[in-house]
């Protein structure tokens, strides 16, 4: 769920728009390589495709060695920012960060510093809090303030939300994010709510990478088990964004998606934070604030499609569009 008190603001409920016909390239390990320390791989874009739907093979110095990734996935990367490419335009910005905690790696994609609505994919920060908190003895999560964290993370259940944001959140909640988790881009949006608000918060891909760089390697492995166990089993409403990477992959995702608005109009947004493959080895951000054209389903098309791409599934994935009030 996510805002319906912006959403009773909107107009009506539009229409899906038609699902993309791309078609991915096929799955295949990543290489490990021997350098262990991280390393953004540049972009590579405008990728074509072929007329079977599926991405040619990139040309010889696409694929490049001494870079930390196969060949396959630097096809992959090619295909996933060929797709952005051709289907994010005007005041659309969609942006990736993919990481393999295997090697340290991270590729990037997109304006992954530019400032967008966190929708509710802050809620995994605020559950992720809670029980650090909790474990160092600062509070007491009593049983409704558990079932209220599941349901937040299981269907993104606004009031449950809104119940643990009133008793624990508040400015020094966002701070901690900033601080701890290096969500440093992240802030509350004034004008809107009379108090600090966890809906209405922006922050950047950058931001989402590092809050899962910190669930995998800071959490408590307790905590990080219940995280990644509630985010592998969200309900229908969630099963889009990092879903995609596919059944055999066992993601997890915290999705959030809302009606916006700012200076340039009002606008949908589609974002999805999560994990994916062996040992929850790959973590995916991407940040999609559709432009003021677009629509919710044309919005959680894309960012799955992309998901999709970067695991070699093919497009358009077979996900579930979210109602529009959650």
């Amino acid at each position: 769920m996510n805002m319906p008190r912006r959403l009773r603001l909107a107009v009506a409920l539009v229409q899906a728009c038609a699902a993309l016909s791309v078609v991915g390239c096929g799955r295949s390990d990543v290489d490990p390589p021997a350098a262990r320390k991280a390393l953004t791989q540049p972009v590579v874009r405008g990728s074509s495709v072929g007329s079977d739907g599926a991405p040619p093979s990139p040309p010889a110095a696409e694929c490049r060695g001494g870079t930390g990734w196969s060949c396959t996935q630097q096809q992959r990367f090619a295909a996933a920012g060929g797709y952005i490419s051709r289907n994010v335009s005007g005041k659309g910005y969609l942006s990736v960060v993919f990481t393999d905690r295997q090697t340290g790696h991270a590729w990037r994609f997109g304006p992954t510093q530019h400032e967008g609505w966190t929708a509710s994919t802050i809620k995994l920060a605020i559950a992720t809090d809670l029980l650090g908190r909790q474990r160092a003895g600062q509070i007491t999560l009593t049983a409704a303030d558990r079932h209220d964290m599941a349901t937040m993370l299981n269907f993104s259940d606004e009031r449950a939300s809104d119940r643990l944001w009133a008793k624990f959140g508040g400015e020094n909640m966002l701070a901690r994010f900033r601080n701890q988790y290096g969500m440093t881009g992240l802030h509350f949006v004034p004008g809107f709510t009379a108090k600090t608000y966890w809906g209405f918060v922006k922050c950047t891909a950058d931001d989402l990478a590092a809050l899962m760089n910190y669930v995998f390697a800071r959490v408590n492995p307790a905590d990080r088990a219940y995280l990644v166990g509630a985010l592998r089993g969200v309900a229908p409403n969630q099963q889009w964004g990092v879903w995609a990477a596919g059944h055999d992959q066992r993601p997890g995702n915290k999705d959030g998606w809302s009606y916006e608005t700012d200076p340039y109009g009002k606008h949908w947004v589609t974002n999805t934070v999560g994990f994916a493959g062996p040992d929850e080895r790959y973590l995916v951000a991407v940040m999609y604030q559709v432009d003021p054209s677009g629509t919710l389903a044309g919005g959680v098309h894309a960012v799955s499609d992309v998901v999709a791409l970067l695991f070699g599934v093919p497009i358009p994935a077979h996900i579930t569009v979210p109602a529009p009030d959650g």
